[in-house]
């Protein structure tokens, strides 16, 4: 029986690193993308050894980074020769508006420009590798783009606004990515995963302030990052004969998503303004 392949993004910490065990332990292949190669080294080996499994390779890339998000593409097709599955979880948020140095605002360059850039780059390996699947770990958050400001060079900046706008760029990503996939064996979903303990932002976003409050005050009573990573797991483990696809799913059913991302014309808006800011060109069917 072949040996299935996944990619995991943030995938050294909280959500991700439980989204990864989970694949560890069922016997997948599993990449696991981290920005820092201490942590990312530690937490490789805490999943071998607490899985028994020897398949595992990390891939240290800055998702802010256009450049390094390339590179980690190039760096993944050279080492998987298939690809069934890729996790795009990785997510933070700033307190202040900062800028990469390709001048995208941070939390839209890492929650959205970066999986639709990565997954565009390892499409062509996901859909040789079919049946395959895209999970786009998503929030919840009644919200809507300004695309007309979405890297907030005019409104004044507000770190949950922009979270939260950047994460519904995952909702329009992931229902017009399904259209065009359509017939190609790769299908496409986005998890809300629920609240839980996090570790967003880790030390310089959002973690710095408010959710270090919301810790200490109700952390004890969330979920584990275990606990939420069912969901996900639930969804790439699925083998049904008529699979989920461009969904938005919470414990495994179907939720509403906002009223912006249910626009089909809106979704191709900020498919465009997405393939503008990342240099991709319009080339073929599911560009």
């Amino acid at each position: 029986m072949m040996m299935k392949t996944a990619l995991v993004t943030g995938a050294n910490s909280g959500l991700g690193r439980a989204i990864a065990q989970g694949l560890a332990a069922a016997g997948w292949r599993v990449g696991l993308v981290a920005r820092d190669r201490a942590r990312g080294e530690a937490a490789l080996a805490e999943i071998q050894a607490a899985t028994g499994n020897p398949h595992l390779q990390l891939f240290v890339a800055d998702l802010a980074s256009q450049a390094e998000v390339r590179a980690l593409a190039d760096a993944v097709l050279t080492h998987f020769d298939a690809l069934h599955l890729l996790i795009n979880n990785a997510g933070t948020a700033f307190r202040e508006r900062r800028l990469t140095a390709d001048g995208i605002e941070r939390a839209l360059a890492v929650n959205h420009l970066a999986p639709f850039l990565l997954t565009h780059l390892l499409l062509d390996r996901l859909t040789a590798s079919a049946p395959a699947q895209i999970i786009n770990v998503g929030t919840r958050m009644n919200t809507a783009m300004d695309l007309d400001d979405w890297n907030w060079e005019r409104r004044p900046y507000r770190m949950m606004a922009a979270y939260g706008q950047s994460k519904l760029g995952n909702l329009h990503f992931t229902f017009e990515l399904a259209r065009r996939l359509t017939g190609t064996g790769v299908r496409v979903n986005c998890v809300f995963p629920g609240v839980f303990r996090s570790n967003l932002g880790g030390t310089d976003g959002a973690q710095g302030l408010f959710w270090r409050l919301v810790d200490r005050l109700i952390g004890w009573a969330l979920p584990t990052p275990e606990r939420a990573a069912r969901g996900v797991l639930r969804l790439a483990f699925d083998e049904s004969s008529a699979p989920v696809d461009g969904a938005y799913l919470w414990n495994g059913r179907p939720i509403q998503a906002p009223a912006q991302a249910r626009d089909p014309e809106l979704n191709q808006r900020v498919w465009a303004l997405s393939l503008a800011a990342t240099g991709l060109l319009e080339t073929s069917g599911h560009q």
